[in-house]
């Protein structure tokens, strides 16, 4: 008779509905891109409503940068406490329209209300990993301008001159390593907590694995968000009324490309 003691341990069946990861080819992001563009175009006013505050934080954030330095990371901080926030109304509506329902301003604003604790700790994680990318910054400027920290004109100046070659691959590197963890971190969390109401940590190892597993698609798809972004920012930054909140519907396509749910 076997002893129920050497018995090895079976843990329990999965309760509840399972995640999958959805296979992706380097044609999905231009489809997200699509499916992004038409939930834009049949909300129209809501897009733009969004887009003018993605404008104002950029206009704003380049305004302190140029004339206040110091204080740049103090509202970049700011800008992590309410970009998340306008981001999840831009899914809500897409999520509106993917049930086939009529997108609703109201309900983008207060979308976010039943949510409030979990994203509130996924801004923190945001906000700790920023002031460690801004540290690391400061580490990279005091090495390379061990004379004092440059000013304004300074750092544009170093960043830009092929005489500092070595700062600039070496902050780009720190900065790439920052922003990569960032992006990992975030790139499906969002939707995913609007969408299935998951803690925190859930949704940023989700997303970590999306990216993890699906590594060259992903980062193409992050090279598409840089471009747009940098594109938009050209002309003082008007770019980003389109362009922000079409990125936002994007992602939401994102997130539904790829991550399923078995609710059976």
């Amino acid at each position: 008779m076997t002893d129920a003691s050497s018995t090895p341990y079976q843990p329990p069946p999965p309760i509840g509905p399972q995640r999958q990861l959805l296979p992706v080819t380097l044609a999905d992001p231009l489809r997200w891109l699509g499916r992004g563009w038409q939930d834009l175009w049949h909300a129209k006013g809501i897009a733009l409503f969004y887009g003018f505050f993605f404008w104002a934080m950029a206009v704003l954030l380049g305004a302190i940068f140029h004339n206040m330095p110091e204080y740049t990371m103090s509202f970049a901080s700011g800008c992590l406490l309410v970009g998340p926030f306008m981001a999840m109304g831009l899914y809500e509506v897409s999520r509106y329209r993917e049930q086939g329902q009529a997108p609703e301003l109201t309900a983008s604003l207060t979308c976010w209300d039943s949510h409030l604790g979990t994203m509130g700790m996924l801004v923190l994680v945001l906000i700790v990993l920023e002031l460690l990318w801004g540290r690391a910054s400061l580490v990279v400027f005091a090495v390379f301008f061990n004379t004092g920290m440059p000013s304004t004109a300074g750092v544009l100046q170093a960043v830009f001159s092929p005489d500092n070659w070595e700062f600039l691959a070496v902050y780009l590197v720190v900065g790439g390593f920052f922003a990569a963890l960032v992006f990992a971190s975030m790139v499906v969390s969002l939707p995913m907590i609007l969408d299935r109401d998951t803690d925190a940590i859930s949704a940023a190892i989700t997303s970590i694995q999306v990216v993890y597993t699906h590594t060259l698609v992903l980062a193409w798809w992050g090279c598409l968000i840089t471009i747009l972004v940098v594109l938009a920012l050209l002309p003082w930054g008007a770019g980003l009324l389109m362009v922000g909140p079409w990125l936002g519907h994007a992602s939401w396509h994102a997130y539904r490309g790829t991550v399923q749910w078995d609710d059976r």
